[in-house]
């Protein structure tokens, strides 16, 4: 499998992984933690030699493995795990056949970059499965692995009802998913929840052209801070995207 700027590490489809037993502990468990508490399997349903077994196939440094979650217009975003032994990492991309570059959303790693979804984008992007690509099409899942790329200040009532409904889809037991959902959506160990806007037109050099309905977010640290996710891309592309993405309509 060849992602541009990828072409000699050991990248495999990671979708086989979303069956293991112990996969969303593995994925999911690190957000949980907190200064007061240590995550445990239990709360996604599962025992320690599940998430452990799940954890050494997640980050084997011989296979890296690639998540696909194709979306409407030939998009896709991508979650690629990143297993150098010492620059270990996860990379949240989108990319388009069209495209001659990848869209950076997120990445997680010891110069962490974020957030790099908002709850409307990553529920759209849940929601709207290319069921004619590869990769992974049930919404929850889809959902569940974009999840830890999520930084957005303005949640929706319905926010945490649908996060359950995921765990629980999951595995996660009802009795444990109040704190996990808590943990998800209002704790990230990595960056503060950001605030969305759409970012303002912008000429494209030229042609008197501008872009808009991509939006950016306030958070200084994230590769979307008043940027489009894919520079460079011209302008029916980005047009493209944002409405992929649900954020702006186009004909």
């Amino acid at each position: 499998m060849l992602i541009d700027g990828y072409e000699d590490a050991p990248l495999v489809a990671g979708e086989e992984l979303l069956s293991l037993a112990g996969f969303w502990a593995a994925y999911l468990m690190w957000l949980c933690e907190t200064e007061e508490e240590e995550p445990d399997p239990a709360w996604f349903g599962v025992d320690a030699a599940d998430a452990d077994a799940a954890y050494e196939a997640l980050a084997d440094e011989d296979r890296w493995p690639v998540f696909r979650i194709p979306f409407r217009g030939g998009h896709s975003a991508v979650v690629l795990v990143r297993n150098l032994a010492d620059d270990a990492g996860t990379e949240y991309l989108v990319t388009h056949p069209s495209w001659g570059r990848l869209g950076h959303l997120a990445t997680l790693d010891r110069h962490q970059a974020g957030p790099g979804l908002s709850w409307r984008e990553l529920l759209h992007i849940a929601r709207t499965p290319d069921l004619s690509s590869p990769g992974v099409h049930e919404p929850n899942g889809r959902l569940l692995l974009l999840l830890p790329a999520l930084g957005d200040s303005d949640l929706p009532a319905d926010a945490a009802d649908v996060l359950r409904g995921a765990l629980t889809w999951a595995g996660a037991p009802e009795t444990e998913a109040r704190r996990v959902i808590e943990a998800l959506l209002l704790d990230h160990p990595y960056w503060e929840p950001a605030r969305w806007s759409l970012l303002p037109a912008s000429p494209l050099s030229g042609t008197g052209e501008s872009f808009t309905g991509i939006l950016s977010c306030d958070e200084p640290g994230s590769p979307r801070c008043r940027t489009r996710i894919a520079q460079g891309i011209p302008r029916d592309q980005s047009d493209r995207l944002a409405h992929a993405l649900g954020t702006w309509p186009t004909t």
